[in-house]
């Protein structure tokens, strides 16, 4: 059995920033239903239709892009047309995407179908014809938790990724972690997803250390905030570390959907997760780029290094990352005498840049041989220029719970 899906544009998904729509996935419905959805989401400002799927999930759907983590924020999914094969879409979709809320559409109403739906993951029953009223309250509890996700402590997950070998990912990662940690008073961890020869520990002067994030990985049954903290390094700047496996390892096999696991763990123990992602599209990275709230991609001024900028972005734009989540970083910026200049770069990336790090190389040696990013302020160019990004990151926004506490329209229950 196969599954054709029509992709519809629009911003990402899946609980984002305030203001995002909700994504919503039509699983199988019939002419009618899907006319009167399609109407209806045309008409809902804070809905996006995201893709209509014309059969039932198989094992092999599992690849298909709406189903990876974190998934749409809804799917509705007619049980009329085979309900068995429904029941069991319905099961895959939440065991996989568990904060993905199920709709059940049906024109039966019996008491004992609606249990049945509900026992296999649906959080609410829709009764053809579809009325609409029902459908927006529907809607209406699904972005009232969306908010109420968002409001709680949950930490930002920041990616960075080297648009080739050398770029100075992992310089920048462990500069702006350190800084978040002490100069900003953040509760903030450093993942190095390298699966062989990590290099974040080595940067921040830890050359010794027993156990490694791959470890903790296998070990995803057993993970509770004990169990992280017996894997977790401590640095003097107040950085927590979870290193790369050491080059003496073999490479690690092991399931990608257990890594996306552990991130959505550790978020809720920290105010901040920065990833040193491995250059390329590889697995690991792509479990953490839609978890991502940041994926900065650091690049230097040379052609290679800029096309695959482009290609990169033009990756995201392609797989439904929102482009307000992605920033270029330029490393070894030099403001004069450069072969290349910022115009020039903006010009092939198609994107303004982000953040420009100053070309100190020695600066930035003494640094790593430091072990202490945070200690170098007033001896490193480059480390006041990452303090300053830092600050725009790390700086914690006024009291907000007046605002909170203020009357929510309709409208509010879905961030706008």
């Amino acid at each position: 059995m196969t599954t054709n899906t029509k992709e519809n544009g629009g911003s990402s998904s899946g609980g984002g920033a305030t203001g995002e729509r909700l994504s919503l996935v039509a699983i199988c419905l019939d002419t009618e239903a899907g006319l009167e959805l399609r109407q209806f989401v045309r008409e809902t400002p804070f809905l996006r239709l995201q893709a209509e799927v014309n059969t039932y999930l198989t094992e092999e759907d599992a690849s298909l892009t709406w189903t990876r983590p974190p998934g749409p924020d809804i799917c509705m999914i007619d049980f009329d047309r085979d309900r068995p094969n429904a029941i069991v879409t319905a099961e895959r979709i939440h065991e996989r995407l568990p904060h993905t809320a199920l709709f059940a559409v049906s024109s039966h109403s019996q008491p004992s179908l609606i249990i049945e739906a509900m026992r296999c993951g649906c959080s609410e029953y829709v009764v053809k014809p579809i009325d609409r009223e029902q459908l927006l309250e529907a809607m209406a509890r699904v972005g009232a938790r969306r908010r109420e996700k968002r409001e709680q402590s949950l930490g930002q997950v920041v990616a960075f990724l080297a648009a080739k070998g050398g770029s100075g990912a992992t310089t920048i990662a462990t500069h702006l972690a350190a800084l978040l940690a002490k100069s900003c008073s953040r509760r903030t961890i450093l993942i190095d997803l390298h699966p062989s020869c990590g290099e974040d520990a080595l940067f921040l002067g830890v050359t010794k250390y027993q156990y490694h994030f791959y470890e903790l990985v296998e070990s995803i049954d057993r993970l509770d905030s004990d169990f992280l903290q017996s894997y977790v390094l401590h640095h003097p700047s107040g950085l927590d570390l979870l290193p790369g496996p050491d080059f003496s390892e073999p490479i690690r096999r092991i399931s990608t959907e257990s890594i996306g696991q552990a991130i959505d763990f550790i978020r809720s123990k920290y105010e901040f997760v920065l990833i040193d992602c491995t250059p390329g599209l590889t697995d690991q990275n792509l479990e953490v780029f839609p978890r991502a709230d940041h994926i900065y991609v650091v690049t230097v001024p040379e052609v290679p290094a800029l096309r695959n900028v482009a290609r990169l972005l033009d990756f995201f734009t392609h797989h439904e990352v929102s482009q307000d989540r992605v920033d270029v970083v330029l490393n070894r910026h030099q403001s004069k005498n450069s072969a290349i200049t910022d115009s020039q770069i903006e010009k092939v990336i198609r994107k303004k840049i982000f953040w420009k790090v100053p070309n100190q190389y020695q600066q930035v040696i003494q640094t790593i041989n430091a072990g202490d990013p945070s200690a170098q302020l007033s001896s490193s160019e480059v480390a006041r220029s990452i303090l300053s990004w830092a600050k725009t990151l790390g700086t914690k926004p006024p009291d907000e719970r007046e605002r909170k506490k203020s009357g929510k329209t309709f409208l509010g229950l879905f961030g706008g």
